[in-house]
């Protein structure tokens, strides 16, 4: 392609609304355009990139035995309310109805559809399994849409779904699609790791994992292990048992001071306590209220951890887990927020295990600008609902090895979910055995956000403001800068390179355009492609400038670097 026919616009500045390095990339190198917030067009360059992660998804997918089909976005609303998504899904699920009245909703995943398509054409185990996919646009109306296109409104997406007689078939199908993203991943040239992770509502029966790209701007938390394998995201993160006094024999120490109530006007927070009392987090015991499926719960953990959310939800099965507003607070402790403590709350206390290895804390009292000193739980507070309710802290123990924990900032890239009969049950999608026994399908879906994965892997190939991407995905391969396009010999030398690499079916982007060369490699820093070729004084003695992937330039006879180049690209692909 010839950069004068190429239907690119650069941007010297940086937007105002681009936050991270990525969105800010690829709004000046031309690659998309906000069309409203959340909303991208795709302009040439940002669609071959697109296109190319398509093409290792779709390789990946069929050499897993995948089919492609196609499915509409939008989606009759009576599927959702039959899946008893409709409500759960929240006001993320963009709704309207047409001029019949009839309400739909645009798709932002397929579970639904797909189901109700193998309900009507499936009926006997004789079709089973199968593993159908597809690469489609998505609808999520995000309340808050940032980052550009990680969290956007509308996305592209590839979502497979498959299909079993039973949950050993779904494992067969689970373990081919995660070593197929591993494979997607490492051959899209990312930095990425597998973790255990929480369904959300997407739902499901059994185990799933995320796929996460390490970056520093990612908006999920990695907790991983620094001596085995054992990685989740921060919301699925299990720790090594927590040490202490043994708490299911009631043993606590008589000597301790009986509980005590202190006057702690306007001290809400846990730093305000921390300095009014000259105690450390550690010493206090947080008391949350949550309203879980409409019932409040009080969620207690050290005043130095903080609540996990998922985990609480799992333990006392809820759809939905919220904070309680101040009034309901208020209602339910007598007290404004900040002052709430177990002691005499009349609600089921989930008590972390730590908090229940404690021998004494400080609580709020349940009195507005009061606390209690000395508060012992298994005493003081019921312990009859004791588990794992906070979220893991650096330093924390692996729960399979023993060894600390760490964290790394991660973009979620795909996701792989055991779904079982979840859904087949709830929209009527059975089959009849080989002994004659109508059973429900067991499934599993799994997803990757291919233009999310397009910003990770510009986010991760951004070095000191040059973006270099992998030559699996990049829009051109070969950059030919000639520095004077009306000097002949320069002309003349970048055409035969040109076509030389073109004909031995190369990508390469021809820069004829006729600007200063400031200009030309600020745009070619901007597109991108891994090997630049720059025509400069040499060219009449058939010399040029290349810079090579691991971005160090060297003067070469222009012969040696096409052949250079031919050798890598034509040895790779």
């Amino acid at each position: 392609m010839r950069q004068s026919q190429l239907f690119m616009s650069t941007l010297r500045e940086v937007p105002a609304e681009a936050e991270v390095i990525s969105h800010q990339q690829l709004l000046r190198g031309g690659y998309i355009r906000q069309v409203a917030s959340g909303v991208y067009t795709y302009l040439p360059l940002g669609w071959r990139v697109l296109r190319k992660i398509e093409r290792i998804v779709r390789q990946e997918m069929e050499a897993a035995g995948a089919q492609e089909l196609h499915m509409p976005a939008v989606q009759p609303a009576e599927l959702w309310k039959e899946s008893g998504r409709y409500e759960i899904y929240g006001p993320e699920l963009i709704r309207l109805r047409d001029r019949h009245e009839r309400e739909f909703v645009l798709g932002p995943t397929h579970e639904e559809v797909i189901t109700s398509l193998i309900r009507q054409e499936v009926s006997s185990y004789r079709k089973l399994p199968f593993n159908l996919y597809q690469i489609q646009t998505k609808f999520r109306d995000e309340r808050r849409p940032r980052f550009g296109l990680l969290r956007g409104r509308e996305f592209l997406m590839k979502d497979a779904y498959s299909f079993d007689r039973d949950w050993e078939g779904l494992d067969v199908f689970y373990r081919k699609m995660y070593s197929a993203y591993e494979r997607i991943f490492s051959r899209l040239g990312l930095n990425f790791r597998a973790v255990e992770a929480d369904a959300g509502a997407i739902g499901g029966q059994g185990e799933t994992h995320e796929f996460m790209a390490l970056a520093e701007i990612g908006e999920d938390t990695i907790v991983s292990c620094s001596s085995c394998q054992y990685a989740a995201n921060l919301e699925q993160a299990r720790m090594g048992a927590v040490h202490g006094s043994d708490v299911t024999t009631g043993k606590r120490n008589a000597e301790l001071p009986a509980m005590q109530t202190v006057h702690t006007p306007g001290v809400k927070s846990i730093s305000d306590v921390v300095q009014f009392l000259q105690v450390t987090p550690e010493q206090l015991i947080k008391t949350l209220l949550y309203k879980a499926d409409e019932k409040l719960v009080a969620v207690l953990v050290r005043g130095d951890r903080e609540v996990n959310e998922v985990k609480v939800k799992s333990y006392i099965s809820s759809e939905t887990v919220e904070l309680a507003d101040a009034e309901e607070v208020r209602l339910a402790t007598g007290a404004p927020i900040g002052f709430a403590g177990p002691v005499g709350l009349p609600l089921q206390l989930l008590v972390d295990s730590e908090v229940a290895l404690m021998q004494e804390g400080i609580t709020g009292a349940n009195e507005a600008d009061f606390h209690l000193l000395h508060v012992r739980p298994g005493i003081d507070f019921s312990l009859e609902y004791t588990g794992d309710f906070r979220n893991a802290a650096e330093g924390d123990s692996c729960f399979r090895c023993g060894a600390p924990l760490s964290f790394h900032r991660g973009i979620e890239l795909g996701h792989v979910f055991k779904l079982g009969t979840q859904y087949s049950e709830s929209l009527g999608s059975t089959y009849v055995d080989i002994d004659g026994q109508e059973k429900p399908v067991v499934m599993g879906c799994y997803g990757i956000g291919i233009s999310r994965v397009m910003a990770a892997i510009a986010e991760q190939s951004i070095a000191d403001e040059r973006l270099i991407w992998p030559i699996a995905v990049a829009p051109y391969q070969v950059h030919v800068v000639p520095v004077a396009v009306k000097d002949e010999a320069q002309m003349k030398l970048a055409e035969e390179i040109y076509q030389e690499l073109t004909g031995s079916g190369i990508e390469v982007l021809l820069d004829d355009r006729d600007e200063r060369a400031g200009v030309k490699f600020k745009d070619a820093d901007l597109v991108g492609a891994p090997y630049r070729i720059v025509v400069g004084r040499g060219a009449s003695s058939g010399e040029i400038e290349f810079t090579a992937l691991d971005g160090n330039k060297e003067n070469l006879q222009a012969v040696k670097a096409v052949q250079h180049i031919r050798d890598v690209l034509q040895g790779r692909f």
